[in-house]
């Protein structure tokens, strides 16, 4: 997608939606586009200015804004908070022509430049939600030395696979993306949990951008995750995959990290509803 045609996907109701959800943030936000090889890439900080950098990854179509309640909950007083929209995905990124990102080196490549824009002083604490945490954790495992600590939420295509069953009920909302569809799944996903209106307001925004491909790869190998304190949370309800057994998997290959299981919420609500004991285990 060229920069041209990204900045014309951003509709004046997407930006508006967009700019809602952020107005719900519990503190001032300060909003920057940082260059990297890869196109422009939106980062919304918050917290005190000199407390350790915490990175946030959204899983796929959440946008950045996703985070609002996790810093409501507390990581915005521990940490200076930079909540990063990711290249390719809906949000306020702008993908540069001819540089797309198609493998997870080039992710790697991406998100390190990201961390230059920000200046960050030493390493960072990096965490990421669903793809976002496949993208952290392929991160981790190239470039260690620039990580505090890593946690995965939920992480998708790490330690299990997903379900059939998922993978078919979402087919119809990713080839043909729609408001309904995408509240009929997530509806359905999350068990019909109370979501933030808002925010549910702007993924039906995010039906208008031009569908990409995510960026699909191996699993990260176990492999490099052991060199920084670790946690991983599941969400128990999951439709994704077998929390459980990911869990059960993670335990094994991982013995020195901490893996919690999160009772009664599911993969996407998880940064919405379980805000709480993500932010405990982000300041921990």
């Amino acid at each position: 997608m060229s920069a041209a045609s990204a900045a014309s996907a951003v509709s004046v109701q997407f930006r508006a939606a967009y700019d809602a959800v952020l107005a719900e943030w519990p503190a001032p936000v300060t909003s920057r586009e940082v260059p990297t090889p890869h196109g422009l890439t939106r980062i919304n900080s918050c917290g005190p200015l000199g407390a350790p950098p915490l990175v946030l990854l959204p899983g796929g179509g959440a946008t950045s804004t996703v985070w609002g309640a996790v810093v409501a909950a507390g990581a915005g007083r521990t940490h200076r908070v930079h909540a990063v929209d990711l290249v390719g995905e809906p949000g306020l990124s702008v993908p540069a022509g001819g540089r797309a990102i198609r493998t997870p080196e080039d992710l790697a490549g991406w998100l390190d430049a990201v961390l230059d824009g920000l200046g960050a002083p030493g390493p960072v604490t990096l965490a990421g939600h669903s793809y976002g945490a496949w993208i952290a954790a392929h991160y981790a495992t190239r470039h260690p030395r620039r990580l505090a600590r890593l946690v995965l939420l939920d992480p998708t295509q790490v330690f299990a696979g997903l379900r059939p069953g998922y993978v078919l009920r979402a087919l119809p909302m990713l080839a043909r993306p729609t408001p309904a569809r995408i509240r009929s799944f997530l509806r359905w996903e999350t068990g019909g949990a109370d979501l933030d209106p808002a925010w549910l307001r702007l993924r039906d925004e995010t039906a208008r951008f031009p569908t990409v491909r995510p960026v699909t790869g191996p699993r990260p190998g176990p492999a490099g995750l052991d060199r920084f304190p670790l946690h991983i949370l599941f969400a128990e309800q999951a439709r994704c995959h077998d929390s459980a057994r990911a869990a059960a998997t993670a335990r094994a290959a991982l013995p020195g990290a901490r893996v919690e299981m999160l009772p009664g919420v599911s993969h996407h609500a998880l940064p919405l509803l379980a805000a709480e004991a993500i932010a405990r285990s982000l300041a921990a």
